[in-house]
């Protein structure tokens, strides 16, 4: 243990001894367009957006508010709001809170998909309501003068504030609460210009600043990650907007919001080096840490618990090779550590940051873009361990896609933003019904029986669901001093500051993923020069994953062409640039090649050994026993031509897929395929495959 923490303090002053340059040249950097800065007009975007607005967003607050079914039948015992009534009141240690501890932290995250959402679309009706829930819970943490604000703690363990006293922070989420807090304030008073939410999250953040540190301060991290990535939200805001300051009653010090992350995230690892989680077991390890054993001074004066492999907590992150524990806990930390890298450049973080990514695509991620093998705590499986049943977490598909995003952000690599469309096309949609009021939790490749459910004991999913796709708009362009960038082929309108004055609109019209044809109309103001950059997909290139977990072959090349005429394409970086004088009405096309096509898996993936994968475009299909009364039997042949077409009367719309197979006796058969985010809307519980057979 001693080797341990001397390794652990040398890599604490490496990183400590990084300059805080505040931080990275500006030009350097790669700017998102704000979610409100796009206008979405798609044919396959649209109508969903308009579903997860209209009733997803109602669904799930009623369903925090309790009106759901439920084996007690009391909406009161099951209404998360009330929690911030009791608290408001002064209620504390009253033995009685509806749901999770982590709940607070859920309808933070709900609110942050919601003020997205209205960013894009006001509507009074909805923003009212976030805004009563806003009176709720300022009123609660003023109860407690330090702006502490945790409804479990409160009302079931007051004793406990952040874990500690014979607490236990895993289980109560004290600090992730707070981080999802500090994100919804920042995102609602982006959508909404009011300070309300934000003043109590800056109370909040202030509060952790002054509590959390090095010492005298306490040796605090999140169990849960996410507020690593939301604090630097809040700092860049400040520091963006130091007009702000002005309008919030509490202090701002947006430099302390960025040494807490800085603090969590270079603190991981040092600990006391107990309790050993993998050796002692949860329940042995639990009780250690409520004893508070981790207090006795041979640990030293700042000394707190080992999370483990399962929080990430194990080691320094600096030092860590591979992707693991909790899924969703892993993908929210590493988000976090790349976002920091956005902010001061340090090498470090994002050679940290790229190794997990490139370990979790390369090795340890599910064709469709899912992540999180094993049930048991949620977690990554070793590398090539890609079972058809697997875990995936639609909250752990959310954060790889955040992951990759960030990741986009800060290297300008299109290889992240593959990812990114992989992960959304598939793994995040197939979290929610096409009614918009059913979720997943778990999305295994092929089930015997996998219904959505209304509502869950543990509801994590469609928070994070939320967060996003209503997200979506602002992944679609990005820019660069005189670059453009196209990342998303979503029918829509932005306007984009190229170099110091130039202002150019781009209109984007597709019907993508049913179609590959991408036109993009370039206007700027006046005739100027600067270079657009669109994104051509790995799987187009014959590269369906930058390190050949997964391969295909056999799609014609793609074209580009500008104004009619087709131009020769070098794709850098995932990017074919065009670099040009441009005027007004200049037009891209670009055309991708949407064919069905094979995709196999890696030779040390021996799950997935002779199996094999129907995929068109971004889209992974399955076969769905609703179409396949014999899916058990059916055995693809591959010498068939594979039939695609758009089938408007099908689940809303979609590309259908169609090809010969065989069954157990070689009776040749029709087999019809669809997207696989769209399993499990026709007949609850209906079996289905993505990784299937071929028929030898």
């Amino acid at each position: 243990m001693k080797l341990y923490s001397i390794v652990s303090l040398i890599v604490l002053i490496t990183v400590a001894g990084c300059t805080n340059s505040d931080h990275r040249n500006k030009d350097e950097v790669i700017r998102f367009q704000e979610v409100s800065q796009v206008v979405i007009n798609d044919s396959f975007w649209s109508p969903k957006m308009e579903v997860w607005r209209s009733v997803t967003a109602h669904d799930v607050l009623d369903k925090f508010e309790g009106k759901h079914h439920h084996d007690s039948g009391v909406q009161e015992e099951n209404d998360a709001f009330r929690n911030f009534d009791l608290v408001a009141r002064g209620e504390r240690g009253i033995g009685r809170h509806a749901g999770f501890p982590w709940f607070d932290g859920l309808i933070y995250e709900t609110i942050r998909g919601v003020s997205d959402f209205l960013s894009q679309s006001p509507d009074k009706e909805l923003e009212q309501r976030i805004d009563a829930y806003i009176d709720r819970i300022e009123a609660a943490q003023q109860s407690d003068p330090t702006g502490y604000l945790e409804t479990y703690t409160q009302l079931m363990e007051p004793g406990h504030p952040w874990g500690e006293h014979g607490g236990f922070l895993r289980w109560q989420h004290d600090v992730y609460n707070a981080g999802m807090l500090v994100e919804a304030g920042v995102h609602y008073y982006k959508a909404t210009g009011k300070t309300k939410l934000l003043e109590v999250s800056t109370r909040f953040a202030n509060y952790m600043c002054d509590y959390m540190g090095s010492q005298p301060k306490k040796n605090l991290v999140p169990s849960h990650s996410g507020p690593e990535e939301a604090l630097v939200k809040l700092y860049e805001l400040y520091r963006d907007h130091p007009e702000l300051k002005k309008e919030i009653n509490v202090p701002v010090n947006e430099d302390a919001y960025y040494e807490l992350v800085k603090f969590w995230i270079e603190n991981r690892g040092n600990n006391c080096g107990y309790p050993l989680w993998l050796a002692w077991g949860n329940q042995e390890s639990e009780k250690w840490i409520k004893e508070e054993k981790y207090l006795d001074s041979k640990f030293g004066p700042h000394s707190r618990p080992s999370w483990g492999d399962y929080a990430q907590d194990s080691i320094s992150v600096f030092e860590q090779k591979t992707i693991e524990g909790h899924a969703v806990r892993a993908t929210l930390l590493a988000t976090g550590i790349a976002a920091m890298a956005i902010q001061n450049g340090e090498k470090l973080y994002a050679e940290t940051a790229g190794n997990l990514w490139s370990n979790m695509v390369g090795k340890r991620m599910f064709i469709t873009g899912g992540v999180g093998a094993i049930h048991h705590d949620e977690k990554f499986g070793p590398d090539y361990f890609l079972p058809t049943d697997a875990y995936l977490e639609t909250c752990a598909a959310v954060g790889a896609g955040f992951f990759s995003q960030r990741m986009n952000e800060l290297t300008g690599d299109g290889k992240y933003m593959d990812e990114l469309e992989r992960v959304l096309y598939n793994g995040v949609l197939t979290g929610i019904s096409l009614s918009g009021d059913h979720y997943t939790y778990q999305n295994p490749l092929n089930a015997d029986n996998h219904s959505r459910w209304e509502w869950h004991d543990c509801p994590c999913c469609p928070p994070m669901f939320m967060k996003m796709v209503s997200a979506l708009s602002g992944y679609i362009y990005a820019h660069r001093q005189d670059t453009v960038y196209v990342n998303l082929f979503i029918g829509s309108d932005t306007q984009v500051k190229i170099g110091k004055n130039s202002v150019v609109k781009l209109k984007q019209e597709t019907r993508y993923p049913w179609d590959g044809r991408v036109l993009l109309t370039v206007d700027p103001e006046q005739e100027s020069q600067f270079t657009v950059k669109l994104r051509v997909p790995g799987w187009a290139q014959g590269v369906e994953n930058p390190y050949g977990l997964y391969y295909s072959e056999g799609l014609p090349p793609v074209q580009l062409k500008v104004n009619g005429d087709i131009v020769e394409m070098k794709p850098d970086n995932g990017y074919a640039g065009i670099n040009r004088v441009w005027k007004k009405g200049d037009q891209i096309e670009l055309l991708l090649p949407l064919q069905p096509r094979i995709v196999r898996a890696h030779k040390q993936v021996a799950d997935l050994n002779e199996k094999l994968v129907i995929a068109s475009g971004p889209l992974v299909y399955c076969l769905e026993q609703f179409d396949n009364s014999n899916l058990e039997q059916l055995k693809l042949d591959l010498h068939s031509h594979l039939e695609i077409e758009y089938q408007k009367e099908t689940l809303g719309g979609v590309n259908v897929v169609r090809g010969k197979a065989f069954d157990d006796s070689s009776n040749e058969l029709v087999f019809t395929a669809i997207p696989y985010f769209a399993v499990g809307n026709r007949q609850p519980g209906c079996s289905y495959k993505v990784w299937l057979p071929p028929y030898k």
